[in-house]
């Protein structure tokens, strides 16, 4: 399995051509071309235009590029959805996905398309049905077109909205959705990015919610501007420390004497088999962390 650093989500909008230019030259994992909140009414048809010509130019790296379309009950979904189709970005971002049909629908239409099955779906999650669906939702991944639903991305400025929920530091009215989703995005092997932190000059801020995200297990977070992107791709990498551990525990295991253990002692600690799979995970994510900052 090879694993893909999803640290930083970064969303740009559609409708700036100078943003789409710069995207190519930042430092994130993760390019999220926006067709939706972050575009006027008015500019729907030029910011799409603009994503397809970016897309079609490439030059995005080892930059994963997800254009979140705008949703299929509106008037520019829809060709939203067959201009992704055409071009083939590495994912296409579905908003306000409340049910698995939300996901059939965008799989059905890009199966009818022709889409290459590498083209991903990801899923927002920011309603109150989504949060009561959400294991739904992920095990569609299973039932339909080969594994598309691949990721799940909080919308948590959206299920705000729509739950009446405060916006404290903490987050403690967000923490049972936010693990809700994560329990359900690990049950069916998905990635789930962490929600926005709207104060993007609060720095300590920042980092101790991208410090709540990463201990909490989600694999990276979306941000909203690039003074953001250092922090984030700081905290959602392991850490020199952690990785000599893990790679200390990997080798423990792997040794011919202990081929048939279960539980041994390292350093003080009682340790199972099943700390190396994860400790094989974070010694991969390092891996591609590092083979991303050599390009």
């Amino acid at each position: 399995m090879t694993f893909r650093p999803r640290r930083t989500a970064l969303y740009m909008p559609g409708s700036n051509a100078r943003a789409l230019e710069k995207a190519r030259s930042l430092n994130v994992d993760v390019l999220l071309l926006d067709l939706e909140d972050s575009v006027a009414l008015d500019n729907k048809d030029m910011a799409r235009q603009q994503v397809v010509d970016a897309v079609k130019a490439g030059g995005f790296g080892y930059r994963e590029v997800v254009v979140r379309i705008n949703g299929l009950d509106t008037a520019w979904g829809e060709a939203d959805l067959d201009a992704v189709a055409r071009v083939q970005p590495d994912a296409v971002l579905v908003p306000k996905v409340d049910c698995a049909e939300d996901v059939y629908a965008v799989g059905r239409r890009l199966n009818d398309a022709g889409a290459d099955q590498a083209l991903k779906i990801w899923a927002m999650m920011e309603t109150p049905g989504g949060m009561l669906r959400a294991a739904e939702i992920t095990a569609s991944t299973q039932e339909f077109n080969g594994r598309r639903l691949s990721c799940l991305v909080m919308g948590t400025n959206d299920l705000a909205k729509e739950t009446r929920a405060a916006m404290l530091p903490g987050r403690a009215p967000m923490m049972p959705w936010l693990m809700t989703c994560l329990a359900a995005a690990r049950a069916y092997d998905l990635d789930i990015i962490d929600g926005v932190y709207n104060q993007f000059n609060d720095a300590e801020g920042f980092d101790a919610e991208c410090m709540q995200g990463a201990q909490m297990g989600m694999d990276g977070k979306t941000i909203i501007h690039p003074k953001q992107i250092e922090a984030a791709n700081r905290i959602f990498s392991p850490s020199s420390e952690e990785i000599e551990s893990c790679r200390e525990i990997i080798e423990a295991f792997d040794a011919p004497e202990n081929q048939s253990k279960n539980v041994m002692t390292i350093n003080g600690n009682m340790v199972e088999r099943l700390h190396a799979d994860m400790a094989r995970r974070v010694v991969e994510i390092a891996q591609a962390i590092a083979k991303q900052d050599e390009q």
